[in-house]
């Protein structure tokens, strides 16, 4: 489980195919002070990973087919920029929201407007996820813990403040980009509840 609240960037160092999955070795500063052991779960860009080597602030995961079709994670280059977020421990403040690192699909960057020192971005997503996003909700694009400020259809808006540009790669963001997208959990299981009691009711 995750915050969305991430905690730096990082690098994709490597990457290589081996089978039907993609080795890939990041490199995140500051990644040692959490202590990782083998087998811990880190987010880069939103996705959950297994962290399967580990060496000096970096850590070695396998992605899979499906991870690479869902996510950008397979789209990436050595060099190219990445959040990254360590799996919540007991105790540790909820900044954001829960966040399971389950990516739900790809959300493409429509617009990118310049509002005073915060940027407007409009983003868009398939019909069958738009129905998850309320505004004043939350969701996860690339990791990072978004409120939706507008809604319209299948395309919704979020404010990206300085501090998000600083320390995100979200401060790069440019139109025509796809970004990782996770509903927030509590819309999916509100849903459940809700076609389950429609059900009963049918039934009874």
């Amino acid at each position: 489980m995750f915050t969305g609240i991430v905690a730096g960037t990082g690098v994709l160092l490597t990457r290589e195919k081996r089978g039907g999955d993609l080795r890939c070795r990041f490199e995140l500063p500051g990644l040692s002070a959490r202590s990782p052991a083998l087998g811990d779960s880190i987010a880069i860009n939103g996705c959950c990973l297994t962290a399967i080597a580990l060496g000096q602030d970096s850590f070695d995961a396998d992605l899979s087919a499906e991870t690479e079709r869902l996510t950008n994670l397979g789209a990436l280059h050595s060099g190219d920029l990445v959040n990254w977020e360590p799996a919540l421990r007991a105790g540790d403040a909820l900044g954001g929201h829960w966040v399971t690192g389950h990516i739900d699909g790809l959300a493409d960057v429509v617009s990118v407007e310049q509002r005073s020192d915060s940027l407007w971005v409009q983003i868009a997503v398939e019909d069958e996820l738009a129905r998850y996003v309320a505004r004043k909700g939350s969701v996860t694009l690339d990791g990072v813990s978004l409120t939706v400020n507008e809604v319209r259809g299948v395309e919704f808006a979020v404010n990206l403040i300085p501090h998000t540009q600083q320390v995100t790669t979200l401060g790069a963001i440019k139109s025509g980009r796809q970004l990782n997208f996770e509903v927030d959990l509590v819309a999916r299981y509100l849903e459940r509840l809700l076609v389950a009691r429609r059900m009963n009711d049918e039934s009874a």
